[in-house]
């Protein structure tokens, strides 16, 4: 049910208050792992009962925080096919303390008050300070199969949202948004916020488009230099208001980035990063390299994705790194140390944060990351975890990596026509207060027929330390990485 398939990397308005959905969290929290792991506190569940979606699911959720604000969004109620029956948010406006949670209205027939879309999917949230407006990206999937870019507004901090607004409406079908907004004062785009899709029926060609209003309306989006193809794009925007854009390169294979310096009106060709080594899961799980990106306080970007060049014979995957001051040149790709090398550890799926306040050498860095222990498992025998690890010079030395989560069940996450899904990509950011809140979907046993994959984050936050482990690489495995052509939709 609304799925197209399409060659590639399977991936990723006035104000309508609705006071219903308006629900003080109630509190769940779970230490879900033995050995003194932090407890977690659900945030979130899917309320939804439609027969054409599964139960209770919640999947690929992002996170941002702007000063004590932290706002998140997640897919509820995912159905096969693809998308969701709808969006769920996330608020605290107290660094974490305390949270609020609901659904966007006017998006899907399932919502409150009902939309016009089917499903809706790749939720991605921004906020515009100029403006005061939270923004939250997602498709808007029709019977049809037309997949329209939209964004939902809130001006009461987080609180209530509005009716969507078309980015793209034009289709037939656009996938994987994302958005970012130019919050520095002193920026001459200050104010400007961007948002990222691939027209799928132009090659996944890469596309930007531009808004100056707070998200109200949408300038005709524009192609960078070279029409390039890709997905999974995630636009950063530096203080001077040069704005910089990490994708997954179809054309090239790799991990490559185009920019604007103009506020949107044109955006450069892309140049790559680095060409992709990946490790394809045996077990039917959906992941993909998609990029995980951040910028630190002076405007530096980390972009982390799964790799295995690092492992023999391309054996698993760690995540690994790159960074950029100018968004052309980029130093040679760095491992995470979250295992050593040649553990078998099989990581994917990373969320990097970067706090702003920090940068350079003094850089603070937090990821999370899922992770099967062994990665030659199958379907039967793999067990899912949820890991964790920081640093505060900028990425020289590493904390310790620590379990979040798990082990977890494939047959307890949400079925999709690409395989087991948490999501095409998760989000962790850090607070005012300097900690790391993940958003991550953690799922318990099935009860019954029923799902029971929610979205949770860590209680309290988690600590961004830093530590001695630096990355021991014994080898650089060069030669091709396991690779095959799929569907990939949203």
């Amino acid at each position: 049910m609304y799925a197209i398939s399409r060659s590639g990397w399977r991936a990723r308005a006035a104000i309508a208050v609705s006071v219903a959905l308006l629900l003080t969290l109630t509190t769940t929290a779970l230490t879900f792992a033995a050995g003194g792991n932090p407890t977690l506190l659900r945030l979130s569940k899917d309320p939804y009962t439609n027969k054409s979606s599964q139960h209770k699911t919640q999947v690929e959720p992002d996170t941002l925080s702007y000063g004590s604000t932290i706002v998140m969004a997640v897919q509820s109620g995912r159905f096969f096919g693809g998308g969701a029956s709808n969006i769920g948010w996330v608020t605290s406006t107290n660094n974490g303390k305390s949270w609020k949670h609901g659904f966007l209205p006017a998006t899907t027939v399932y919502a409150t008050p009902p939309g016009s879309f089917a499903a809706v999917s790749d939720p991605a949230v921004a906020y515009d300070a100029k403006h005061g407006v939270w923004l939250i990206a997602y498709l808007g999937i029709t019977n049809g199969n037309a997949v329209d870019i939209e964004v939902s507004r809130s001006t009461d901090g987080g609180f209530t949202w509005g009716n969507p607004v078309a980015v793209d409406n034009s289709g037939p079908f656009f996938d994987k948004d994302w958005i970012v907004c130019d919050d520095t004062s002193s920026s001459p785009s200050y104010g400007n916020c961007y948002t990222e899709f691939d027209n799928v029926d132009a090659g996944d060609q890469e596309m930007m488009s531009t808004s100056t209003d707070g998200g109200n309306t949408w300038g005709a989006p524009v192609s960078p230099s070279g029409t390039p193809h890709g997905l999974g794009g995630q636009p950063l925007v530096q203080p001077g208001g040069t704005v910089i854009v990490p994708f997954q390169d179809e054309d090239n294979n790799s991990i490559s980035a185009f920019n604007s310096t103009n506020g949107g009106k044109s955006w450069s060709a892309p140049v790559t990063v680095a060409t992709l080594q990946t490790y394809i899961e045996m077990a039917d799980i959906r992941t993909s390299p998609l990029p995980s990106a951040e910028i630190d306080g002076s405007g530096t970007v980390y972009v982390a994705w799964q790799d295995c060049r690092f492992e023999k014979n391309c054996s698993a995957n760690d995540i690994v790194y790159s960074t950029s001051s100018d968004g052309t040149h980029w130093s040679s790709v760095q491992r995470v140390p979250t295992d050593p090398v040649g553990s078998g550890v099989d990581h994917f799926i990373p969320g990097i944060a970067v706090d702003k306040a920090t940068s350079g050498s003094s850089a603070h860095i937090a990821l999370t990351y899922y992770y099967f222990t062994n990665a030659s498992c199958n379907d039967s025998t793999c067990q899912l975890d949820i890991g964790y690890i920081s640093s505060t010079n900028g990425g020289a030395s590493w904390s310790t990596s620590q379990q979040l989560a798990g082990p977890m069940m494939l047959a307890w996450l949400a079925n999709t026509n690409q395989g087991r899904m948490v999501g095409d990509y998760i989000s962790t950011s850090i607070s005012s207060k300097g900690i790391a809140f993940p958003g991550i979907v953690v799922a318990k046993p099935n009860k019954g027929t029923k799902f029971n994959e929610e979205l949770y984050t860590v209680k309290g936050g988690l600590p961004v330390t830093g530590g001695t482990n630096v990355s021991h690489a014994s080898v650089v495995y060069t030669g091709p990485s396991h690779v095959f052509v799929h569907p990939t939709a949203y």
